[in-house]
């Protein structure tokens, strides 16, 4: 067999390969006996059709039958003997396959070409502080308030702002068609109140009744709305108040199983500085990542960063549909969407190869123990039992990924902990 390696790029590169005709005449020949022994032809019985009769009749099929034996065969072989791994199925084209003559192709392909991950200690990592600082818990503590308020009805004096007003409303809008509402409540300050709405009740009492209009500006989020002027008449029914409860050891038992107010912002503490500390995990992980993708300096293989593209897309799909959201209605531009995600996609590609790299100069191995452990937390967090698991992740080729993900894991272990990490200042109030 003859070969002809060209390397296109970095990462691309083309074989040119011929099969020797003696190796082709020969594959022809056990093709076509096979389809002589299956033949069904008028006039002959079955097993005794002439040899050259099938030859003829079949010609295309034995051909393509043949292709399809004798190519991916040599295509692996040029590549084991060169040490080559593509890193997607490669293409081939130019087939030229003819009868007393050599089979001659080309596959296209790409592979990802030796590099250093360089010295892993001169990478600096900023790790977030998981402090929690005191007003970081009493926003906490306000929020639990804030959930647990309650409405009294206010009398003897008019709407003021924080009032939530109980009234009859029109609208009416441009066409003329009126929306009616009995009762309708408004809590004054709400973010999702018309433009000016407020202010239009502000001094009302109960009893009172008020005609006004609201321009709606052509960005308002309701397209229904947007650029139009609606006509509000209102009639006041009540008005409420919000009372928060006192931040007390009674509010602290009314929250959960809290013996004192103490007990309750210590949990609240606690909480919150487990969250930081996952943040902290999560923005050093991803620091780490970008410095291992800022090192590849050659030419990611495009297959790579199109398949993670796919999946990104795929994930979102996925997400939208856990949401009972149907994505082919979701008023998304897919094709936008995806390319938005090349640049990401890059950065991903680019850091799995460099933790492959590690894994593979620090021989970073994993283990059928350490399969059986990660099938049993996946299949806990599912409700399922871990050989049901298991047989669905053999027979979907699940698997051999999870043994790459597993070490890519271990890969990240090993350069944290050669990495230079840099802790930044506590925290104040976080940023909800």
């Amino acid at each position: 067999m003859k070969t002809a390696f060209t390397d296109l790029s970095d990462t691309r590169k083309t074989v040119a390969i011929e099969i020797p005709t003696d190796v082709v005449d020969a594959e022809i020949d056990r093709v076509a006996r096979d389809y002589t022994k299956r033949a069904r032809l008028p006039g002959f019985r079955p097993g005794k059709v002439p040899r050259s009769v099938v030859r003829q009749r079949f010609r295309d099929d034995i051909l393509h039958d043949v292709m399809h034996g004798l190519i991916p065969r040599a295509v692996e072989q040029a590549l084991q003997e060169r040490g080559i791994e593509p890193v997607d199925t490669p293409n081939i084209k130019d087939v030229e396959l003819t009868e007393g003559h050599p089979l001659r192709f080309t596959a296209a392909f790409e592979t990802v070409p030796p590099f250093d991950p360089g010295d892993l200690s001169s990478i600096v990592l900023s790790r977030p502080s998981a402090e929690v600082s005191e007003p970081a818990v009493d926003q906490v503590l306000q929020r639990l308030r804030e959930r647990a308020a309650t409405y009294e009805t206010v009398e003897g004096r008019r709407v003021t702002d924080d009032d939530t007003v109980a009234m009859q409303l029109d609208r009416t809008g441009p066409d003329g068609r009126v929306d009616h509402h009995d009762e309708v409540s408004v809590q004054l300050g709400a973010p999702g109140n018309p433009p000016g709405f407020d202010t239009e009740l502000v001094g009302l009492d109960v009893g009172d009744a008020k005609t006004f209009r609201v321009h709606f500006p052509d960005s308002y989020p309701v397209s229904d709305l947007a650029g139009t002027d609606q006509t509000y008449a209102v009639v006041v029914k009540h008005i409420r108040r919000r009372v928060l409860p006192d931040p007390d050891d009674e509010f602290a038992r009314d929250v959960g199983a809290f013996e004192s107010l103490a007990a309750l912002r210590d949990r609240i503490r606690a909480d919150l500085e487990e969250e930081a500390r996952d943040n902290a995990r999560r923005k050093v992980r991803a620091d780490l990542f970008r410095h291992l993708a800022a090192r590849v300096a050659f030419e990611l293989p495009g297959s790579l960063v199109e398949h993670e593209m796919d999946r990104r897309l795929e994930e979102f799909a996925r997400q939208l549909a856990a949401q009972n959201v149907d994505p082919q209605q979701a008023g998304i531009d897919w094709a936008q969407f995806r390319e938005a995600q090349r640049e990401p996609a890059r950065g991903a590609v680019a850091s799995a190869l460099m933790l492959d790299e590690i894994a593979r100069r620090e021989q970073i191995a994993v283990g059928r123990e350490d399969v059986d452990k990660e099938i049993e937390r996946f299949a806990g967090r599912a409700g399922r039992t871990p050989a049901a698991l298991r047989a669905q992740l053999e027979k979907e080729g699940g698997i051999s990924r999870l043994y790459a993900g597993l070490r890519r894991e271990k890969a990240v272990d090993w350069a944290l902990a050669r990495a230079q990490t840099i802790s930044e200042a506590a925290i104040d109030v976080p940023d909800r």
